[in-house]
């Protein structure tokens, strides 16, 4: 029932958005993209966080007119950076995190815009790229890992900033064609070809490439960065298919591709190669 009720609401609302995009182009193509940018879940509340975070050393950060929260477990003077997906926040890494305190490292956790205590209400790789660089600056990270578009995000810092002190990376479940993603979008609500285009023009725009260049396996051929890309077969996500992609450009990248975990991962041998991924060599 929830799945025809879903079904009924997405149409509608692409009929409606392709209805005024005959006679408000412009209007159609904003209302599209708010609903392309903004989550509808993974916000948190200060006084109500889960125990995973509670624990940790909390610190806001500026962002233009915005805050963004950060989250520190302590360790030596090594850190890891998390960065996680869409419509989640840094409680996401509850099963990860114990691993991770294993190696002795400091960890570092972002909630991303318009996510967990961050403030704002568009989220989109570029600009999450921008807190991951105002983290840098200040607490700068060797190990970086990313969960879904936390992982995009971060093929996009790496080349917008070209950051060489980070060591190794670590992709898990990660989107690389920023077309995919749009496509499936206007596919989901049934968009007409005006506002696909006029959306994928305002992408250039707004972000300074052309769309079918915004792919982070595209991007990924100058890293020198050592990576773990994971992707499960079963991801109904993102396809697997992308984080092969990952796979077959990034020069110096293991692959490791699981089944039956779907999109989150959750896999205690993965963690366990993660481990060994970021350790090796120490």
């Amino acid at each position: 029932m929830k799945k025809i009720q879903y079904f009924i609401l997405t149409k509608s609302i692409g009929l409606y958005l392709n209805s005024i995009s005959y006679f408000n182009p412009e209007k159609a193509k904003s209302k599209a993209y708010k609903l392309f940018s903004q989550p509808r879940k993974g916000k948190l509340k200060q006084n109500h966080l889960p125990k995973t975070l509670q624990n940790a050393t909390k610190e806001t950060f500026k962002f233009q007119n915005e805050s963004f929260q950060t989250y520190k477990w302590q360790g030596d003077d090594s850190s890891v950076l998390l960065i996680h997906g869409w419509e989640s926040n840094s409680s996401r890494w509850k099963k990860l995190l114990p691993f991770l305190k294993s190696t002795g490292k400091t960890i570092f956790a972002i909630d991303g815009p318009a996510h967990g205590l961050s403030g704002g209400k568009e989220f989109n790789a570029p600009k999450y790229a921008e807190y991951i660089h105002a983290v840098m600056q200040k607490y700068p990270s060797e190990i970086v890992i990313g969960h879904s578009i936390g992982g995009a995000a971060i093929a996009y810092y790496l080349h917008k900033y070209k950051n060489s002190a980070i060591q190794k990376v670590v992709l898990l479940g990660s989107p690389s064609d920023f077309k995919i993603i749009s496509n499936n979008f206007v596919s989901l609500l049934s968009l007409n070809k005006k506002i696909k285009s006029l959306l994928e023009q305002y992408y250039q725009e707004k972000f300074d490439i052309p769309i079918d260049d915004f792919a982070g396996h595209l991007f990924a051929t100058y890293f020198s960065q050592k990576a773990l890309i994971a992707h499960d077969e079963d991801d109904k996500i993102v396809s697997v298919n992308e984080g092969r992609k990952y796979a077959s450009t990034w020069k110096n990248a293991t692959y490791i591709e699981t089944k039956g975990h779907g999109h989150s991962l959750h896999d205690n041998d993965l963690y366990k190669s993660i481990v060994s991924f970021i350790t090796d060599g120490k």
